[in-house]
């Protein structure tokens, strides 16, 4: 995603359509298998708002990005074992972003998980 420092508006595009695209239908079936789901669910509103800063959103989009993605390092396909790995980029970028998801996002997050029950 960054070119020499910058991110690259294509790439950037790309995996904004990608997360919007497949991220309610992969987080129904994560749900049971990442125990801060709902963080999750608050750093892709945190992404999607217009009032996120550049930097954070490109580090949240690609790890969006990456959990969306159904084969990976590890495939999501592997019961148990197959968001692992998913887990470990999710928990980084959330903790590099943390400071810009708000208590809005996590209200939306906290909503949104119980409307998937």
């Amino acid at each position: 995603m960054a070119k020499a420092g910058n991110f690259d508006s294509r790439d950037f595009a790309r995996d904004e359509k990608n997360v919007r695209n497949k991220f309610w239908s992969t987080a129904r079936r994560a749900a049971s298998h990442i125990p801060f789901m709902e963080e999750v669910v608050a750093g892709y509103y945190c992404a999607m708002d217009k009032q996120t800063p550049l930097k954070a959103k490109g580090i949240l989009l690609a790890a969006l990005a990456y959990f969306v993605m159904p084969f990976d390092a590890i495939p999501d396909v592997f019961l148990g074992i197959g968001f692992t790995d998913d887990i470990a980029v999710l928990a980084a970028a959330l903790a590099a972003v943390r400071t810009n998801i708000t208590p809005a996002h996590r209200l939306a997050a906290r909503e949104a998980l119980a409307g998937l029950e």
